[in-house]
């Protein structure tokens, strides 16, 4: 059995009617994830789904052996989808990007919770909604966009996921998450450094202009946070039209 408490980091969790959200709570273990652990691999079933807390999950697949990251999942939502939409298996890989901790559910018990279409369904095919925007986003940035700014987004992005100032991301990672070069990635950070947005040091960088970042970074950052209000707002309404509505 979860500790409730924990499991109310996760933002998807948290939206849940109380009815809903207790009896998740029988089958949820906390669970700790640690760096490039893969949750679940291309062409193998999804036996477990997870609800990030603090840790950030990247989606990747491979072409020519090269891993290409096209999307990042934090406590906004939850890693598994395949498993509760019928297809069980997938063509891409889930890798922990950064470490923190988990709820972890078998997914043949979510998918059954799922299949209730009650608050829990709603909630996560809104969510689905949301990453689909940004998977579609995500892949028109990385046509149309230069490096830097595009760097400069997803760190906006990823602060705004872990809430804190220092993030841990080595140049290697950056570069697979913006398809780009390690010397493309250097040149960039190296800009950015240079106007006193941010500081790097051996695999940390840390943010120390956001307004200037903001500037900085591409259209797409403000586009998908926009977006992603808008439908935190509905998910909002849902939870509190189901509270009013319950004796």
């Amino acid at each position: 059995m979860s500790n409730p408490d924990l499991a109310l980091q996760n933002r998807l969790l948290a939206s849940l009617p109380t009815a809903e959200f207790e009896r998740l709570c029988l089958h949820l273990e906390p669970v700790s994830l640690p760096l490039g652990q893969e949750l679940y691999k291309a062409g193998e079933p999804i036996e477990y789904v997870y609800f990030p807390l603090n840790a950030l999950v990247a989606l990747a697949s491979s072409v020519n052996h090269s891993p290409t990251e096209f999307g990042l999942i934090g406590n906004e939502g939850l890693v598994g989808l395949p498993a509760l939409l019928g297809g069980e298996t997938t063509i891409h890989r889930a890798i922990v990007q950064v470490a923190d901790g988990a709820m972890k559910i078998n997914a043949q018990v979510l998918k059954a919770e799922f299949e209730r279409g009650e608050i829990l369904q709603k909630q996560i095919l809104l969510y689905l909604q949301l990453f689909l925007t940004q998977t579609v986003q995500n892949t028109a940035c990385q046509a149309n966009h230069l490096a830097k700014p595009r760097l400069a987004r997803w760190l906006l992005a990823i602060q705004d996921w872990l809430q804190q100032d220092s993030l841990l991301l080595t140049h290697r990672y950056m570069a697979t998450l913006l398809g780009t070069r390690r010397a493309t990635i250097t040149e960039a950070a190296g800009h950015l450094q240079q106007q006193g947005m941010i500081r790097y040091k051996r695999g940390e960088i840390t943010i120390l202009d956001r307004p200037a970042l903001e500037q900085a970074a591409c259209s797409c950052y403000e586009l998908l946070r926009r977006e992603q209000a808008r439908i935190q707002n509905i998910s909002q309404t849902i939870s509190l039209n189901v509270n009013r509505q319950s004796p």
